[in-house]
């Protein structure tokens, strides 16, 4: 059953984001060396419940929200299963090189989501 993953928090200024989530909560936060700017949020220790996440530039979100990530075995059907549902594939299916698939939708109720298949075939 896919479930929430990862959350993402879009910023303008990540210097000040990352002192405020390290002071605030004492979070780690790690640039990625992947092709594009990204953060990842170390929340706590993976053997309690929780979930980690990530800061990326703002201008990389649609609409500039809090996103919560949902990972799926095969993202074309889970795309093919929104539609027909009545939600809303926003933008194109993105390839992370190495990593895998990634989509942002809305819900029926205009939620923002995205969405990821793991694959470090991708390319």
């Amino acid at each position: 059953m896919p479930r929430v993953i990862d959350f993402e928090i879009p910023a303008d200024d990540i210097k000040r984001i990352t002192a405020f989530y390290q002071t605030v909560f004492g979070w780690k936060v790690e640039k990625w060396k992947g092709p594009v700017d990204h953060w990842f949020l170390i929340t706590g220790d993976d053997a309690e419940p929780g979930i980690n996440g990530s800061f990326a530039r703002r201008e990389d979100f649609p609409e500039g929200a809090t996103v919560n990530v949902i990972g799926v075995e095969d993202i074309d059907k889970y795309i093919k299963l929104i539609k027909a549902n009545n939600g809303t594939i926003i933008g194109e299916k993105i390839t992370i090189p190495g990593v895998g698939y990634y989509v942002y939708f809305k819900d029926t109720e205009g939620n923002l989501m995205g969405m990821m298949q793991y694959d470090s075939t991708a390319k």
